[in-house]
């Protein structure tokens, strides 16, 4: 469909950043895998950002372990997938994507793991108009994004891997240990061509898990995604973020206050590590998960508060709503455990008088 009088809401990585892999490329005249657009090097440093020969500035889009990202993109240079974990908010979905982006030019083709998922969206499926007039042929045959990536030789992405049913799972140990799909209807098969790759990801707080089974698991090098280290860069990362969907979504607030970024983040933090960021106090942990891309949505939507309700500018009333939504996800046991945290730490706290009144007005 034609897109010449529409604005899309979000682009894909490889129409994002098109003018950094172009730049990227230029300068790249490091060893390129067959299939690659770049060298290891360069899906490293579109990555994680930084500054080429020529002056050209590549802004970072991970922030965190550099030894990581060699990890996982050495991991696609070989035959075997790679598979991203870490608990939700991490970054998995995004470091997919902007790999398969720098990689194969193209971070589309998607396998999104639900637990009604058939094997037809890992394989194959049909055209049932042509299947019942032709039988089953070339042209009666409906491939999948995974087909697709391994008659192309680009990069498949499957998110949540471990939502998908088990016996569905296991349709990928063939295509990933042979590289090849069999079609025993039209007696043939599909082999992958150079360039052909797989990136997964999976979340091990999923209620619902399927567990990978260890010839699965032999199939992938797993890296885990940690959360950030420190107060400091978890500040920088959700900043950085805010600031460019808020661009996106042209909200017409100023840039958020980098004070409530912190106070919002230092909340986050206590409450997943059961304890101030001094140590001193031990508190409860809520249900929720209250990761980065938690932090990321409270702000922004704090934001579009601040824009079309307050005065343009974030401030404590506006992000009260998104911290309650976000950190009570169960009615009883949240609300006590959040309750408890503003009594004893937030209503404490030098300058947070602002932030208390507004929380326990939300309650």
């Amino acid at each position: 469909m034609a897109q010449e009088n529409k604005q899309i809401l979000r682009l894909h990585a490889e129409q994002a950043y098109k003018e950094e892999l172009e730049a990227l490329a230029k300068v790249d005249d490091r060893h390129k895998p067959t299939g690659w657009l770049l060298s290891p090097w360069g899906v490293v440093t579109y990555l994680l950002g930084g500054k080429l020969e020529n002056g050209f500035e590549i802004e970072a889009k991970y922030f965190g372990n550099r030894r990581l990202m060699e990890v996982a993109v050495a991991t696609l240079a070989t035959d075997r997938a790679l598979l991203l974990m870490g608990i939700p908010g991490t970054g998995k979905t995004w470091v997919a994507e902007h790999l398969a982006a720098a990689i194969s030019g193209d971070s589309t083709l998607l396998v999104q793991g639900t637990a009604g998922m058939s094997e037809d969206s890992m394989r194959y499926g049909w055209n049932y108009a042509k299947l019942l007039s032709e039988g089953p042929s070339e042209g009666a045959l409906t491939p999948s994004p995974i087909m697709n990536a391994m008659n192309d030789g680009k990069i498949a992405r499957i998110e949540e891997l471990t939502r998908i049913p088990s016996d569905v799972q296991d349709t990928l140990i063939t295509l990933l240990s042979e590289k090849m799909l069999p079609i025993p209807e039209l007696g043939t098969e599909v082999q992958a061509n150079r360039g052909f790759n797989v990136i997964a990801t999976a979340n091990n707080k999923d209620k619902g898990v399927n567990e990978l089974s260890s010839a699965l698991r032999r199939r992938f090098n797993t890296v885990v995604l940690p959360l950030p280290d420190s107060l400091e860069e978890e500040v920088k990362i959700v900043r950085t973020r805010v600031e460019k969907i808020g661009r996106t979504l042209e909200l017409p607030a100023d840039a958020p206050p980098i004070k409530e970024i912190k106070r919002l983040v230092t909340i986050f933090r206590e409450l997943r590590q059961g304890k101030t960021e001094d140590g001193r106090t031990k508190i409860k942990s809520p249900s929720s998960t209250l990761s980065t891309a938690e932090a990321i949505s409270v702000i922004n939507s704090g934001q579009a508060l601040a824009a079309h309700f307050g005065s343009g500018v974030l401030n404590a009333h506006d992000l009260a709503a998104g911290i309650t939504g976000a950190i009570i996800k169960d009615p009883i046991q949240d609300r006590n455990v959040w309750d408890e945290y503003l009594e004893t730490v937030v209503k404490e706290r030098k300058d947070w008088k602002d932030l208390y009144r507004s929380c326990k007005e939300m309650i």
